[in-house]
């Protein structure tokens, strides 16, 4: 495919974890051309001054926030802001006629009421929250949504591995949804560019340690998408905790079975759920997966657990935080929004050890 065939797009947030990691990943998308990036606090410097590992590879300078300006160069923007940022950006980028997949939690929870509640930003218009489709591929793509849209909706880390470790089973019913419990741990990339204490060396070196306890944002999100699989209201408790690692998620999420199913009953049915998706890898019985087996790839490992004494399902699910959840998922968005395959750019294989 010729330069000239190529979509040119642009990044929003060149700067931050998933800015950059956009600009890794598109660097070698075949129908990709890095077309400008984007940086509110840094425009006008080398993108390789503040990222020394572009040097050679990359010798852009940052451009700030212009949707017109944007729209000259791009035909398509990744927004990797800050919530409450892409909510004001995005209607603009819109009216200049760009194509958005946005990578904040900005246009995720769909009543606006919820997302002020739990964001603690003003909620979106309400017909963009309405317009923008959930992307998360491998539950979705089978029906199209990314299809002719112009803003498409990245969903978030925690999120995303805690949903794929557990729609299948809400699906089909084989367990409680009010039995939930989700225990989430994240590297500190995860906690973004910025500096502050709680992810000073000192505080997190040898450290272990929970936050936003029943608080998290990403609360509203799961159960959001937990609901609409379920077909009923799903509420959860989701405990979050930081790791002393730079990437990677683990969801290790607890729930009653409704009947007697195996491990290998799980396996199945997993299989068969994911058929097709080649991001998500079911582990056979008896093994389950650690971060650093998706670490730098965009995939999603799941293993099981089942305890016939207390006939309750362990579900174990991995991903690499920045890849499968941010920079990765958006690039499938992007795949799929095209009608390309969705697993362009995306075939790496995980970075081990």
């Amino acid at each position: 495919m010729g330069n000239e065939q190529k979509v040119n797009v642009a990044i929003v947030g060149s700067t931050g974890y998933g800015g950059v990691e956009l600009i890794r990943l598109l660097l070698n998308h075949p129908n990709v051309n890095i077309a400008s990036v984007i940086s509110a606090s840094s425009a006008g410097a080398p993108i390789a001054d503040g990222f020394p590992h572009l040097n050679e590879i990359m010798c852009d300078t940052l451009d700030g926030v212009n949707a017109e300006e944007i729209r000259r160069k791009a035909d398509v923007v990744f927004t990797a802001t800050p919530s409450g940022v892409s909510g004001k950006l995005v209607p603009e980028l819109l009216d200049a006629g760009l194509t958005v997949i946005d990578l904040s939690g900005d246009f995720r929870i769909k009543d606006g009421a919820v997302y002020t509640a739990w964001y603690k930003h003003e909620a979106p218009q309400a017909e963009l929250l309405e317009e923008a489709p959930y992307g998360l591929c491998e539950l979705y793509a089978d029906s199209g949504y990314a299809q002719g849209q112009r803003i498409i909706s990245n969903p978030g880390c925690y999120p995303t591995a805690t949903l794929l470790g557990l729609a299948p089973a809400v699906k089909a019913g084989w367990i409680d949804p009010a039995s939930l419990i989700i225990d989430a741990k994240s590297g500190v990339s995860g906690a973004g560019r910025g500096v502050n204490l709680g992810v000073h060396y000192a505080e997190l070196n040898e450290n272990f340690k929970a936050y936003k306890v029943n608080k998290h944002q990403h609360i509203p999100e799961i159960e959001q998408t937990l609901s609409e699989v379920a077909g009923t209201p799903v509420t959860v408790t989701f405990t979050t905790h930081l790791m002393p690692m730079t990437r990677g998620i683990m969801c290790t999420m607890y729930a009653s079975l409704t009947g007697n199913y195996s491990e290998q009953d799980f396996i199945s049915l997993y299989k068969e759920h994911y058929a097709g998706r080649r991001f998500v890898r079911i582990r056979p019985q008896g093994q389950w997966p650690a971060t650093k087996e998706v670490f730098g790839s965009n995939y999603c490992d799941i293993g099981f657990a089942v305890d016939e004494r207390t006939k309750r399902v362990t579900v174990i699910s991995v991903i690499d935080n920045v890849v499968k959840g941010a920079a990765g998922q958006a690039i499938q968005n992007l795949n799929l929004m095209m009608g390309w395959d969705e697993a362009l750019g995306l075939q790496l294989t995980p970075v081990y050890p």
